[in-house]
């Protein structure tokens, strides 16, 4: 094979494999990207609650509650090693770094749900329990997730 052949043969197997991986790395970001925003679409209402800036719901917690535990563990897989960059993603590297604890964050957010469900009765409960819960958003967020300016 002559030289001007040999390159564009390499150039074009070296696109094509930057677009398979760069097409996997799209796909679990994105997957990611819309439970997280299902899940902060679902905190929205009880968190208005938690500052009273609307009436207590039970259902609105519940259903909030019941889509951290059906998201929490699905997200904690969507993050392999070729998904680190691209579609604007706000995952810090220290997640690869720390993968065993980055995962059982995840764990802990579906558990803690689970048991704020059994706790959560009246608006009382909720103001004790919900907090405990969401707390593990933030304390992930803080550590694993680029700061928004």
């Amino acid at each position: 094979m002559n030289r001007p052949l040999l390159a564009i043969f390499l150039a074009a197997t070296a696109v094509f494999t930057a677009s398979a991986v760069s097409a996997q790395n799209l796909e679990a970001i994105k997957a990611r990207q819309a439970l997280l925003k299902e899940m902060g679409k679902a905190t929205k209402g009880p968190g208005d609650m938690l500052k009273q800036a609307i009436p207590f719901d039970l259902a609105a917690v519940k259903a909030a509650l019941a889509k951290y535990q059906e998201n929490a563990p699905k997200i904690a897989k969507l993050f392999p090693d070729d998904s680190k960059t691209g579609e604007k993603t706000e995952a810090l590297p220290v997640i690869w770094e720390n993968k065993q604890d980055f995962e059982q964050r995840f764990a802990k957010l579906a558990a803690d749900a689970k048991a704020a469900e059994a706790k959560i009765t009246d608006e009382f409960t909720f103001m004790d329990e919900f907090p405990k819960v969401v707390g593990n958003c933030g304390g992930c967020h803080k550590k694993y997730r680029e700061d928004k300016k």
